[in-house]
């Protein structure tokens, strides 16, 4: 009789599992934001045994992200949290003797450098800096870090303003602005200061400052095997004005503070890595042609002798990261959206590890993601996927892919996902096949017809891939079929591909979207009444260009984009770089070329009703874009309306109830057109 209670508590919990399992399921929601997950920094230990990773959400509350630290052993056994609470940690690191991990954590008064020893669970804060640490690394013997750390420059003054009388209220004084880079993007108008190297104690103190000047030190940082020498990247030319891409890899000894260049050739070279045998020093870079987007290579220097060999100059792909392992180097890179882990010889010869990397952008489905290896390859990464956000997996040699988390699952037990396949069609321009991916709402019934948006990705030197998208997931549970591409001048196709843009932006690029639409419709499915576009940024552009030319869209929503080129590239944050990368020369010297390319010169086609979403702090591509193309759909009457995001910059959806009101504004404004 004693063991009838637990029996019928057994039987009244599988009764009530099967009853939630058997509930049926109700659509995604853009407030589910606050309720989604996702893994980064993954972080595996020298021997290959445990991984460190972060675990990011959003608090509701905050409107802000949280970022904790967990642990895991390789086999996903023994996972825990490090961290917890309304933190946000960041630079997982390992020491080398294994039994202690350093992070970056904003617990305390500003972000600090914390020690964490694992057989006793304490933690000390090693640093009491007054700004941000950037690039940690610790050297191999374990006695120190090295670190990155923004210095102020010496306050400029070019008048003497008499003192104000004791107790008054006057304006804040003028801002002197001298320096070409003044304000970027999310973080507004510069301070005068610049990024150093700074070495410290393993048990913390006083960092001690290495690199002087007016020139920023680049992460990410190495060191030598001896613990003598550090390697970085730093632009460190005279005339770096005007030649803003251009930083080469250098080494400093960590006792004296001389420097010596290790690189000279007109292109960027960095991320510096030493190998284990301290023999030699792998790094990445290109030859700088001046071409809007060239492949990034991986090079290999032998220290000893100075000698350098470009190990991919025949590989057609961007190599986005390098590493070493006791056998050699592995690399990431992606293709056709797709980002893969793969060991390569010293002769470029690649032996694929792993592929299905990636997951780290929530809104949209972009490629690219993290790893890390370990001395002996077993390689911790972030699993992508169209129906989760990133995950931690782990490859280990010899065996399949695990995934060790599935931070999500709780929120996907009782929301639907729409399906994601991949198409390729060919453009009408000239029956180049292209890439898409296409997303179906939920029970969706090809007998039917459904409405159409068509979502352009940014960049527009990036690619879109097979990853979660929590914006176009959306879409689809609203009713629409949701069609994404890469079209020419996307990345992860090779060189040629990329560059078919070049200075001819927007171009080609706009035929094989409009061919993507036209192979949508030929399914039968699709009601070519009801098209939709949108994109942000590079999308943006794209979106606008196409209002201009075709009406066949029933609305549009242009995000955060470029409108004048000659006005966007004397404004823009970086505007010492896309004159002379994206355009022949000056504006002022090429302004039929500019005018060609610039969706305003349209603009007298626009009929189609058209939103604008635009941050009002944007630099990257500043809210008078958005603002000229307003106000000549208003001159002409056509149907059209701003939405401008308080506080925001770029990144429209950076903030959770943002990525909300982004979702919620382009439903409102296609369903107000059906």
């Amino acid at each position: 009789m004693q063991s009838a209670k637990p029996f019928a508590l057994f039987l009244f919990t599988l009764i009530t599992w099967s009853g939630l399992a058997a509930q049926e399921k109700t659509p995604l929601e853009p407030m589910d934001v606050f309720q989604l997950e996702h893994v980064s920094s993954p972080t595996i230990d020298p021997t290959g045994r445990r991984v460190l990773f972060i675990r990011n959400g959003n608090d509701i509350m905050t409107d802000g992200g949280i970022a904790n630290l967990w642990i895991t052993n390789v086999d996903g056994s023994d996972m825990q949290p490090i961290t917890s609470g309304l933190q946000r940690v960041s630079q997982p690191c390992w020491h080398p003797d294994g039994k202690r991990i350093l992070f970056v954590s904003n617990q305390e008064r500003g972000a600090q450098l914390f020690e964490h020893w694992l057989s006793n669970d304490r933690q000390a804060m090693l640093t009491n800096l007054q700004a941000s640490p950037g690039s940690v690394s610790i050297s191999p013997d374990g006695q120190w870090i090295a670190l990155t750390m923004a210095v102020a420059d010496t306050p400029r003054t070019y008048v003497k303003i008499p003192a104000k009388p004791a107790g008054a209220k006057w304006a804040e004084p003028a801002k002197i602005i001298d320096r070409q880079m003044y304000r970027a993007d999310g973080a507004g108008f510069l301070r005068d200061e610049y990024r150093q190297l700074f070495i410290l104690p393993i048990d913390g103190g006083t960092p001690r400052q290495l690199t002087t000047g007016d020139f920023h030190v680049q992460g990410p940082l190495a060191w030598s095997t001896d613990s003598k020498t550090i390697y970085f990247s730093s632009n460190r030319h005279q005339d770096i004005k005007n030649h803003p891409r251009d930083p080469e890899i250098y080494r400093i000894d960590a006792l004296s503070g001389n420097m010596t260049a290790m690189t000279d050739r007109y292109g960027p070279d960095n991320n510096p890595a030493v190998s284990p045998d301290g023999k030699y020093l792998a790094y990445l870079g290109n030859d700088d042609e001046l071409k809007g987007y060239a492949n990034t290579r991986l090079y290999l220097r032998t220290l000893s002798t100075g000698a350098t060999k470009c190990i991919t100059c025949n590989f057609d792909r961007d190599v986005e990261s390098v590493d070493w392992t006791a056998d050699g180097m592995v690399i990431s890179y992606t293709s056709e959206g797709e980002t893969f882990v793969a060991r390569i010889d010293m002769n470029g010869k690649r032996t694929e590890l792993t592929g299905g990397i990636g997951g780290l952008s929530i809104g949209r489905p972009y490629s690219g993601g993290a790893f890390s290896v370990a001395g002996n390859g077993t390689v911790a990464y972030t699993l992508a996927s169209t129906e989760f956000p990133a995950d931690l997996a782990v490859k280990q040699p010899g065996q399949a892919s695990q995934r060790l988390t599935r931070v999500n699952d709780d929120l996907f037990s009782y929301r639907t996902l729409g399906k994601v396949e991949m198409i390729r069609y060919p453009s009408s321009y000239d029956q180049q096949q292209i890439q898409g991916w296409i997303v179906y709402p939920p029970n969706f019934d090809p007998s039917k017809k459904y409405p159409l948006i068509l979502e352009i990705h940014g960049g527009p030197f990036s690619s879109y891939g097979p990853q979660f998208s929590m914006e176009i997931q959306c879409y689809a549970n609203a009713g629409y079929v949701v069609l994404y591409t890469n079209p020419r001048g996307s990345t992860s196709y090779g060189d040629a591909f990329a560059n078919e843009i070049h200075h001819n932006y927007p171009g080609q690029d706009y035929d094989d979207l409009m061919s993507g639409v036209d192979a949508m419709v030929a399914k039968g499915f699709i009601d070519q009444q009801k098209l939709y576009i949108t994109g942000g940024s590079g999308g943006g552009v794209l979106t606008a260009w196409s209002i201009g030319k075709t009406n066949r869209f029933r609305a549009a929503v242009v995000a955060k984009p470029v409108i004048n080129w000659y006005s966007f590239s004397l404004y823009a944050d970086n505007y010492a770089t896309y004159y002379k990368y994206w355009f022949p020369g000056y504006p002022w010297e090429n302004q039929e070329h500019f005018m060609a390319r610039s969706p305003i010169s349209l603009v007298g086609n626009v009929r189609t009703p058209t939103m604008l979403i635009v941050g009002e702090v944007d630099y990257r591509t500043p809210i008078a874009e958005s603002e000229q193309f307003y106000g000549a759909l208003q001159l002409q009457g056509v149907e059209s309306v701003m939405v401008r995001i308080p506080e925001s910059g770029h990144g429209i959806a950076g903030r959770p109830s943002y990525l909300v009101s982004k979702v919620a504004h382009i439903l409102a404004w296609f369903d107000r057109h059906p």
